[in-house]
């Protein structure tokens, strides 16, 4: 269910890198938590965030979450499909519905992130 080279944080965002190039996402267990995703939030392009701050929030029909960046750098590409269908976290939250493209500053603060069994580790014991 969580992609083994994805990585995780304990807010429930994931990180896809390749090369330069952070896509970043809500999990499954955030997706399930929150239930039905009517209206997602997101930063502009060229925006700039820092790894442990909000960058947009997702809002279901339980309550409105703050996403925080996984990791720090540019806004490169925010996801077109979440604007008018953002029940898509709910549908496939590790694959299309993915939320922006992030161009690392710091690639770094990668190995801080959690591991696919570290993450389901965690959210057992969060249970």
């Amino acid at each position: 269910m969580y992609p083994d080279n994805f990585r995780y944080t304990k807010e429930h965002e994931w990180v896809n890198v390749e090369a330069d190039v952070a896509t970043v996402g809500i999990t499954f267990h955030a997706q399930s938590e929150l239930g039905d995703i009517v209206y997602v939030d997101l930063p502009k392009p060229e925006a700039t965030v820092e790894r442990g701050k909000s960058l947009g929030s997702v809002e279901s029909v339980k309550a409105v979450s703050d996403i925080y960046s996984p990791v720090s750098g540019e806004v490169l590409e925010v996801n077109p499909i979440l604007a008018d269908a953002p029940e898509k976290l709910n549908e496939d939250p590790h694959g299309a519905a993915w939320l922006v493209k992030i161009r690392l500053s710091n690639p770094a603060e990668l190995s801080e992130l959690l591991t696919a069994g570290q993450y389901q580790e965690y959210i057992g014991a969060e249970a």
